[in-house]
């Protein structure tokens, strides 16, 4: 397995802060919410988003999140 980015290196220089980001994205992956309805719950936050901002944290930061997702993930019958 590739080894893990640090959270500074994920996301440094990044415009919003990374709770943002990692909220978004979660709630896009797990709730298959649209793009379009996560802009509308930032802007009931008082953040004002785009949706292609949305689609491209989706497309950076899914496979990171993968990786250390299934650093947690019970093994398969008979891996052990």
């Amino acid at each position: 397995m590739s080894k893990l980015k640090s959270p500074e290196k994920l996301f440094g220089g990044r415009h919003f802060d990374r709770e943002i980001i990692i909220l978004c994205v979660r709630w896009y992956l797990r709730y298959k919410l649209s793009l379009r309805d996560l802009v509308e719950m930032m802007a009931e936050r008082g953040l004002s988003l785009a949706h292609t901002t949305i689609l491209r944290w989706v497309r950076r930061y899914t496979p990171e999140f993968v990786k250390r997702w299934n650093r947690f993930a019970t093994p398969a019958v008979g891996d052990r």
